[in-house]
C-alpha cells in the first residue's frame, strides 16, 4: 500500500484510483433476473402440474424472491425451498450432493447446522461466477430438481 501510495504520487494520479483499480469486479444476481429465473421455474412446475414453493437467493444466501404456487403439495414448502436454495449458494453445489454425504461417505455433514441437505438447491452462475441459487420444494424431490434446472436454464446465455 506504501509504494503504490508512492507510485500514483509519482504518475500523477489519485491513490483512490490506483486503489479502485485493484480491486475485483464480480457479478450479481440482480432483481430482474431474478425475476426471471422464478418465472421460468414457475412456467415448468405450472405446465407439468406440481405446484411448489420456490425460492431464490443472493450469493451469500440472502432472499431475493420467494413464491409459494397455488395448491403447493409441502406446507413445510415455505422454510424447505429457500433453506434449498442457501444451501446451494453457500456450497456452490446442489443440495444433494450434501444429501448424497449425508446419507453416504459423510456423515459429518451433518454437523453443518441451519442448511437443507435435500434435493431441490441448485446454484446459479454467470461466467463460471456463483450469483446465487434456486430452492423448490414440491411434491417429490425429482420435481423439486426438475423445476429449479428450468430455473438454471433461464440464466443460461
Amino acid at each position: 500500500m506504501k509504494y503504490q501510495t508512492i507510485a500514483a504520487l509519482y504518475l500523477g494520479l489519485s491513490v483512490s484510483s490506483v486503489m479502485a483499480a485493484d480491486l475485483p469486479s464480480r457479478h450479481y444476481l440482480n432483481l430482474v433476473t431474478a425475476k426471471k429465473v422464478m418465472q421460468a421455474a414457475e412456467q415448468k412446475a405450472q405446465k407439468e402440474g406440481w405446484p411448489a414453493v420456490i425460492a431464490i437467493v443472493d450469493d451469500a444466501g440472502n432472499p431475493l424472491l420467494q413464491e409459494r404456487m397455488d395448491n403447493a403439495d409441502v406446507p413445510a414448502g415455505v422454510i424447505l425451498a429457500p433453506g434449498k436454495a442457501r444451501t446451494a449458494a453457500l456450497f456452490h453445489r446442489p443440495s444433494s450432493d450434501l444429501e448424497k454425504a449425508l446419507n453416504g461417505p459423510r456423515p459429518a455433514v451433518s454437523s453443518a447446522k441451519d442448511f437443507i441437505m435435500m434435493s431441490g438447491g441448485l446454484p446459479l452462475s454467470w461466467q463460471g461466477q456463483i450469483v446465487g441459487a434456486i430452492g423448490v420444494s414440491s411434491a417429490t424431490p425429482e420435481h423439486d430438481v426438475e423445476i429449479a434446472q428450468a430455473g438454471v436454464a433461464a440464466l443460461t446465455p
